[in-house]
């Protein structure tokens, strides 16, 4: 996925969804258990907060559980504010 010259890549080795900004890497982090994707940690360096790149990979990664069926659950405050905010992602 790419929006505003930011690309989301799937890093299914480290179980993360990754932005690469200059030197800074963001990510949401997440395990897959039987027909769930749990979202654990979204990390985003403050040299580049306040760019929306924390909504981009939660919103990337929400998509990529609903292309693959599979239920979400979150242990991130920042997934569960993001779904709070846009219901229907």
């Amino acid at each position: 996925m790419q929006t505003n010259d930011l690309t989301v890549i799937h890093n299914t080795e480290r179980k993360s969804f990754e932005v690469h900004l200059d030197s800074y890497v963001a990510e949401l982090n997440y395990y897959i258990g039987a027909d769930t994707i749990t979202f654990t940690h979204t990390g985003v360096p403050p040299a580049v907060e306040g760019q929306g790149i924390g909504s981009l990979l939660v919103s990337t990664g929400l998509k990529y559980a609903r292309e693959n069926n599979l239920k979400v659950q979150s242990l991130c405050w920042f997934v569960d504010k993001y779904r709070q905010r846009h219901p229907d992602e």
